[in-house]
């Protein structure tokens, strides 16, 4: 599959996985926490290049599309460099949309372009959240 391609799929599922993920009423703050917690334990796990511990953070969705860590980290290392190598990261707010839970994280890539990354997440059977998705939007400014 080239990387186009690729990219194309990934981002078609995403699409749909965001539109069918049930509504959530409201994210508690225990919730926000976690979600926070998961998004920060996949960007430190980007720097410290444990391909691994990324992985884990991604929904069982994402690990389907990308059934190896390898394959998981050359598309993180292909398409989503900002929030792979972060020069900062701020987190924003964690929207409560219709199709669930998006989290804004401002980062600054290594390019120094600017960037809000839209994390979607899902809550797993357990009660932990994973990561669904990342659309990254870029920002204006001068820092994230």
């Amino acid at each position: 599959m080239t990387s186009l391609f690729r990219r194309i799929v990934v981002a078609a599922i995403v699409s749909v996985a965001m539109a069918t993920a049930a509504a959530r009423a409201d994210v508690s703050d225990s919730d926000r926490t976690a979600i926070r917690s998961v998004i920060e334990g996949q960007i430190a796990a980007f720097q410290r290049d444990d391909g691994a511990a990324a992985y884990s953070y991604a929904a069982p969705m994402i690990q389907r599309i990308f059934p190896t860590v390898d394959a998981f980290m050359a598309m993180v290392r292909g398409g989503y460099q900002p929030v792979y190598r972060p020069q900062s990261v701020i987190f924003g707010e964690v929207v409560d949309t219709a199709l669930g839970p998006v989290q804004r994280v401002f980062v600054t890539g290594p390019d120094g372009r600017n960037w809000v990354a839209m994390y979607s997440l899902e809550q797993q059977p357990d009660g932990t959240w994973r990561i669904t998705g990342c659309r990254l939007v870029e920002a204006s400014g001068d820092t994230a």
